[in-house]
């Protein structure tokens, strides 16, 4: 048995967990539970709840002892006695069955449309009649005032069955091309056929005609959807005797007043998949709608989404026990599902240990796997010391870290920290000591950096305030609230530095507005040294002195920027003349330079000669090492040079 749980609604999936073969022996079944843990904890509430291939239907009797499925293949329905938990019979078909209908308050009158127009009538023994309508069938539904029954299909009209007189009556023409679902109301009796066109057309059996008609399809579109087709009726369920939902096959369900046109609420379920179940849940006024991958529960009056399933198959139908918490379903596998939700309701009375089950399971929750490790990455099992585990069976690699117990980490991290406690304990102390002073009166805190821009922009703030009482506007999130300029406020990286070049420069009419707000800010920090809930307002000029202020400062703007370019120049010439006093201070030490091994010390000028030479010709330079004897140079008997060099030491 599974368990999920989804807005802290547990979900028990009965129908979890591999399904024994039927043609193994009871001995072989008995040693598989033995051997094999699933199999063991497998809770199978109805023996062979199953369909060769696929189930497509799904229905509980009125008096709720048996529970009817049909499905393929071959194409057969099977009956499940509640009160015997097994299987009662099984009848094959001749056709696949597209719905059914059971009319009497057990399994004993049933009704099945089948995809190639046929209507077979089945009593305790098998089938009791077969006829055929003219068109095919995609639903129809049972009015017991008059043994009547209604069928729409690929037809703009609505055949009609007598099963009292045992013929065909005159059929209702509506304005459709196709029909697809019906429904009948169960306290009026009114008649209701979803069309192709999206559209729901309401008829009254009594007198045989048209008494509304609900323009579904334009409702359901909203602003931001993009439509590729016209949206369908694809499934339609009264509720008392007003409300109505409807599923559309662009996965939206509208819920109508019949008083009106205009639905009450419109649900997406947000896959685009046709709707193809819809059911009122009474206990908590919820409404289960399905598609073929989502059930989703939520609230008729709020559309607040209570809690929702996703089997691992397609969905074909839904079927809610009635008065309990169990939910039915039939799918595109051979396995029936069955779910329980304590929450809906209790469960049916054929199996009521459900509830002591449950109740066992939530007060002694089973931890799962991961609740006995601790995942870490390579970082953390550094800072522990732990890193020379790697590669070791105390550590299980997975993605981008290591799975490790948790009995292990908890050691290593008291080794590694033993403080850890007593920090965490200090911190917890403190945030309640911090709750309880929130309850005081409060003063005006400001924060450790900026504080002249953070009563800047209380200032600001405060004028906006009014600005937008008057207007009558929303007031707009402070900066200082804000999490994402907090650092900003926190870190003295971020302080601003007030005294810099680029600072005074673009800010030149800083300096008196920053006079008040140093007054405020002493005010304010000596009202937080002493710790007084009284409020000091500091002194401030009259308002007619702070406007003519306002408008002498736009005036003289120019003015003080050539004064803050003038002080800057001086402090430039201040610091230059320091460095000088600085470099004429500081005494001149003689350098001293070693000369290379092999070579005399003659002069300085030396190096200045040897330049010279270099830039002169070849020529020039053996003229000049002829006369000083470094170079001889004679003519041979063959007509050649020779030169002979002498080297220098």
């Amino acid at each position: 048995m599974q368990v999920s749980s989804l807005n802290e609604v547990k979900i028990y999936s009965l129908s979890a967990g591999r399904s024994l073969p039927e043609w193994l022996s009871d001995r072989k079944k008995r040693a598989l539970q033995k051997k094999d843990v699933d199999i063991r904890r497998r809770i199978e509430l109805i023996q062979d709840f199953e369909m060769p291939t696929v189930s497509t239907k799904i229905k509980v009797s009125r008096d709720g002892q048996y529970i009817m499925a049909v499905g393929t293949y071959k194409p057969r329905i099977r009956c499940y006695d509640t009160y015997q938990l097994s299987q009662k019979f099984e009848r094959c078909l001749d056709s696949e069955v597209v719905t059914f209908e059971i009319l009497s308050d057990d399994y004993s009158k049933i009704v099945f449309l089948q995809c190639d127009r046929f209507v077979e009538f089945h009593s305790q023994h098998g089938r009791y009649y077969r006829t055929r309508i003219p068109k095919f069938g995609r639903d129809f539904s049972y009015h017991y005032p008059s043994c009547d029954l209604y069928f729409v299909g690929a037809s703009s009209e609505v055949y009609r069955i007598n099963l009292e007189q045992g013929r065909f009556l005159n059929s209702l023409q509506t304005d459709a091309s196709e029909n697809n679902v019906c429904d009948i109301n169960p306290v009026h009796f009114l008649f209701a056929s979803g069309t192709a066109e999206g559209k729901v057309e309401c008829w009254d059996p009594r007198t045989r005609n048209r008494v509304g008609l609900l323009d579904c399809a334009l409702s359901s579109v909203t602003a931001d959807a993009e439509i590729d087709c016209l949206p369908s009726i694809s499934a339609l369920k009264f509720n008392g005797a007003l409300n109505m939902a409807v599923g559309t096959s662009t996965g939206q369900v509208l819920l109508y007043d019949l008083r009106s046109s205009n639905p009450l609420i419109v649900k997406d379920h947000q896959y685009g998949l046709p709707i193809k179940s819809v059911q009122f849940q009474h206990q908590l006024d919820l409404i289960i709608s399905a598609d073929s991958r989502i059930i989703k529960m939520w609230n008729k009056d709020t559309g607040k989404i209570f809690t929702s399933m996703e089997p691992e198959y397609d969905i074909n139908d839904v079927c809610l026990y009635p008065n309990s918490g169990m939910l039915m379903t039939a799918n595109e596998a051979p396995k029936m599902n069955i779910y329980y939700m304590p929450v809906l309701g209790p469960a049916p009375k054929w199996c009521s240990f459900l509830d002591n089950l449950t109740e066992e399971l939530e007060e002694n929750p089973e931890s799962t796997v991961y609740d006995d490790y601790k995942f870490v990455t390579r970082k953390d099992l550094e800072n522990l010391g732990l890193a020379h585990l790697i590669g070791s069976s105390l550590l299980r690699a997975y993605m981008h870290g290591f799975f490790m117990d948790i009995r292990l980490y908890h050691k290593a991290k008291m080794m590694a920290n033993p403080f850890a406690y007593e920090e965490y304990r200090r911190e917890k102390i403190r945030q309640k000591i911090e709750e309880t002073r929130a309850q005081r009166v409060q003063l005006k805190k400001l924060p450790k950096v900026n504080k002249e821009l953070a009563l800047k922009l209380i200032e600001e703030e405060g004028e906006e305030q009014q600005a937008t009482r008057k207007r009558k506007q929303k007031n707009l999130p402070s900066l200082l609230k804000d999490d994402r300029f907090k650092v900003m406020f926190e870190n003295p990286d971020f302080q601003v530095d007030e005294q810099s070049e680029e600072f005074r420069l673009l800010n030149p009419l800083v300096s008196k507005i920053s006079e008040k707000r140093k007054k405020k800010l002493k005010l304010l920090q000596e009202q937080e040294a002493q710790e007084q809930e009284e409020e000091e307002e500091p002194e401030g000029k009259p308002s007619d002195a702070e406007s003519s202020e306002s408008s002498d400062d736009e005036k003289g703007w120019v003015e003080e920027v050539r004064k803050q370019r003038k002080l800057l120049r001086q402090e430039e010439k201040v610091k230059r003349q320091e460095r000088f006093k600085e470099d004429q201070q500081t005494l001149l030490k003689p350098q001293f330079f070693e000369i290379k091994e092999g070579e005399e010390f003659r002069s300085f000028k030396d190096s200045a000669k040897k330049q010279k030479l270099m830039k002169k010709t070849l020529g020039d330079r053996l003229k000049l090492e002829e006369k000083l004897g470094t170079l001889s140079v004679s003519d041979t008997t063959v007509g050649s040079k020779q030169a002979t060099f002498k080297l220098k030491k």
